[in-house]
C-alpha cells in the first residue's frame, strides 16, 4: 500500500549538522555543504538518510551502526539507486586494530540461471529480457549484508539502526525534484502494478513537494527490525518467491534461503605516503583503482602531476590512457573469484605498472583497438611473486572506525518491478553478467567467458569504496554511484585530495573525466575543461564527448589539525552530517 498527501511544496533546508528526532517530511535542497567535526561525521547522497546515521552517532553507536541505519534510510527515499531488493559492497576499518575489511554482500545468479538465459534461439541477445522484468533479478543481498557486519561490529540495538527508515516510510516523506525525475524517466515502472500502485498513482507522475507514505515498505522492515533473517526465511522470503513464480521469475525460496554475504581480502596497495584500500572482486573497482593510480605513480604521474597544474593536457591525457589499460584488463580478466581465476597480485603490482606505462605515448592517443589487456604469460610470472544508478555512503566515528559502503539495485528502479506486498523494488544486477562474449551491457562495458553467468555466481561490479590510511589514522573514505564510471570518479577524487590539496567540497564538485577502453570515446563533463585544453587532447587523437554531470560522490577526510571533513557531491542532493 502507498498514500500520497497533496501539500503545496516546501522546500525545507536541512542543516549539515542534526540533532534530536528525525522529522516524518523535509525536502533539501541541492547541496554539498562542507561539514566539520571531530567526533564522527556521515555523508550520504540524501539528506534524510545522513540525519539517521549522524543520529546513531549522537546516541553513543558507533560508524557501522551509523552505516546501516542511514543504508537502510537510502533504500527508502532513494528507490531508484538502491534498496532492500539490491547489494553492495562495504569496506570497514576497525579502529582499535587498524584491520580493514570487505563484506561482500552483492546479488548472486538464481540456482537455475544459464549462460544463455537471454538469448533466443538464434542465439541473439533478446532486448530488455536482462534490464526489465523478473527474470533480470538477482538474489538481494542487502539485509543479509547489514545484519552480518552489525552482528560483528554494531553497538546499539539492531530495532534501534533500523527504526529510523521505518519512519520514513510509514510517516513519509518529501519528493525531491531528483525522485520525480527519476520517476518520469522511467515509463516501464507503469507495466508493474505494485510499481506502478507506489510511483505512479492513478497514473499520473507525482509532483514535487508530495508526500510519499510506504505502508507496505514500512511493514517489510518492521519484520526486520525483528528478525532480519525473515528477508530469507520468512514471509518476506515467501511473498518474494510467490510474486517471482506468478510473474515468471526464477528466483526460489531456496535461492533466498541459501543467500550468504562473504567476507573477503581487501585489495590494498601504496601511493605516496598513504595506504589505499579498496574492494576485491567480484568488484573490479578496487583492482583497477590501484592499477590506475600505479600507472600515474611515474613519468608524469604521482607528485609531479601538481607541477603541471590541475587539468593540465598532459596529466588528463595520461590520466585517459591509464584508463583506457585498465578496462581492457578489465574486461578480460575480472570476475567472480569464486568461480575463476582473477590475477589481482599481478594487476595491482607496481612491476606490472612498470611494463605498461611504456604503452603510453605523451604525444597522441592510441585507439583502443590497439590497446589489449595484459599477455596471460606476463601476469603468471608477476603473480608468482606475490601471496595469493547506486549510492554510496561514508562514515567515520570517534574510536577510528571507518564505513565506505556502496549498494545497489543497478539501474534506475532496478528491474522496475516491486515483489507484490512488500514494498520492495527489485534489482536487475543479471545484466552485469556478461550475458553474450563481448556484448556491451548497459553502460557500454563488455566481458569475456570469466564473467558469463551461472548459478549462484556474483556479477562484476565496478563499485569502489575505499579507506585510505596515513600514518595509522583515516585519511581519506570515499565511493560513488555510477555505473562504469565509478572507478575513474574516486580515482579522481583520490588525486584532488592527495596529490591537489582540495578540501572535502573540492574534491567532490571538480570537473571529471572518464575512459573505458570500449566505446572508444574520452568522456568529459560538459563545461568542466577549458575549451582549449579539450582542443589539444583531440589534437593528440583522443575522441571527445562532452555529457552532463555523473556520479554523485561522498567523502570524508582528516585535516592536518585533526578535524573530519565531510561533503555530499554536488551533482546531487545529499549532505555531510556532522559533530
Amino acid at each position: 500500500m502507498v498514500t500520497i498527501v497533496r501539500l503545496i511544496p516546501v522546500f525545507q533546508v536541512v542543516s549539515a549538522v542534526f540533532i534530536g528526532a528525525i522529522p516524518p517530511v523535509g525536502l533539501a535542497q541541492n547541496s554539498s555543504l562542507l561539514s566539520r567535526g571531530r567526533q564522527g561525521m556521515v555523508v550520504s547522497a540524501h539528506p534524510l538518510a545522513s540525519q539517521p546515521g549522524l543520529a546513531m552517532l549522537q546516541q553513543g553507536g558507533n560508524a557501522i551502526d551509523a552505516a546501516v541505519a542511514t543504508t537502510f534510510a537510502i533504500s527508502v527515499v532513494e528507490p531508484y539507486s538502491a534498496g532492500l531488493g539490491g547489494g553492495g559492497f562495504l569496506l570497514l576499518r576497525v579502529g582499535t586494530t587498524g584491520e580493514t575489511k570487505a563484506l561482500d554482500f552483492r546479488e548472486r545468479a538464481p540456482l537455475v540461471a544459464t549462460s544463455k538465459m537471454y538469448l533466443n534461439a538464434s542465439g541473439n541477445v533478446r532486448p530488455k529480457a536482462s534490464t526489465e522484468g523478473y527474470l533480470a533479478v538477482g538474489v538481494p543481498g542487502t539485509v543479509a549484508g547489514l545484519a552480518e557486519v552489525h552482528r560483528q561490529y554494531g553497538k546499539l540495538p539492531w530495532k534501534t539502526v533500523v527504526q529510523p527508515a521505518i519512519a520514513l516510510a510509514k510517516k513519509g516523506f518529501v519528493i525531491t525534484p531528483k525522485l520525480a525525475a527519476a520517476i518520469a524517466r522511467n515509463p516501464a515502472l507503469q507495466t508493474n502494478s505494485s510499481t506502478r500502485q507506489i510511483f505512479l498513482p492513478s497514473g499520473k507522475l507525482p509532483e514535487i513537494g508530495e508526500i510519499l507514505v510506504q505502508t507496505d515498505l514500512a511493514k517489510t522492515l518492521s519484520k526486520i527490525a525483528q528478525e532480519p533473517s525473515s528477508f530469507y526465511t520468512g514471509s518476506i522470503a515467501s511473498a518474494i518467491a510467490r510474486d517471482m513464480a506468478t510473474n515468471g521469475g526464477i528466483i526460489t525460496q531456496q535461492d533466498l534461503q541459501q543467500y550468504r554475504p562473504i567476507w573477503r581480502t581487501p585489495v590494498c596497495g601504496t601511493f605516496q605516503t598513504v595506504r589505499v584500500c579498496s574492494m576485491p572482486p567480484p568488484s573490479s573497482g578496487g583492482v583497477h583503482l590501484l592499477q590506475m593510480l600505479n600507472l600515474l605513480s611515474g613519468a608524469v604521474g604521482g607528485a609531479s602531476f601538481k607541477k603541471l597544474d590541475w587539468h593540465h593536457p598532459d596529466a588528463l591525457h595520461w590520466m585517459g590512457e591509464s584508463m583506457r589499460i585498465a578496462y581492457a584488463d578489465r574486461a578480460q580478466f575480472l570476475g567472480d573469484p569464486d568461480f575463476v581465476q582473477v590475477p589481482v597480485a599481478a594487476l595491482i603490482s607496481p612491476a606490472y605498472a612498470e611494463k605498461r606505462r611504456p604503452e603510453i605515448d605523451l604525444s597522441k592517443a592510441r585507439p583502443s583497438s590497439q590497446v589489449k589487456p595484459a599477455n596471460p604469460a606476463l601476469l603468471k610470472r608477476l603473480s608468482g611473486k606475490e601471496s595469493a544508478d547506486t549510492s554510496h555512503l561514508s562514515v567515520v566515528d570517534q574510536a577510528g572506525n571507518a564505513v565506505s559502503l556502496t549498494f545497489t539495485v543497478n539501474l534506475g528502479f532496478g528491474a522496475r518491478v516491486v515483489a507484490a506486498g512488500t514494498g520492495i523494488v527489485l534489482n536487475n544486477e543479471m545484466d552485469d553478467f556478461a550475458i553474450a562474449p563481448n556484448t556491451p551491457n548497459a553502460f557500454g562495458l563488455v566481458g569475456s567467458t570469466a564473467n558469463a553467468i551461472a548459478p549462484r555466481k556474483t556479477p562484476l561490479s565496478s563499485m569502489t569504496p575505499t579507506i585510505v590510511t596515513e600514518n595509522g589514522q583515516v585519511r581519506l573514505v570515499a565511493g560513488a554511484p555510477g555505473g562504469s564510471t565509478i572507478i575513474t570518479t574516486v580515482l579522481q577524487i583520490v588525486l584532488n585530495v592527495l596529490v591537489y590539496d582540495m578540501d572535502a567540497r573540492g574534491a567532490v564538485a571538480a570537473s571529471r573525466l572518464h575512459h573505458q577502453w570500449l566505446p572508444d570515446k574520452l568522456m568529459v563533463e560538459k563545461n568542466g575543461f577549458d575549451p582549449l585544453t579539450l582542443a589539444e587532447l583531440r589534437r593528440r587523437g583522443h575522441t571527445i564527448e562532452e555529457r552532463s554531470g555523473w556520479g554523485n560522490a561522498t567523502i570524508i577526510l582528516r585535516t592536518s589539525d585533526g578535524w573530519l571533513e565531510g561533503a555530499a557531491d554536488p551533482r546531487g542532493e545529499g549532505t555531510a552530517a556532522g559533530f
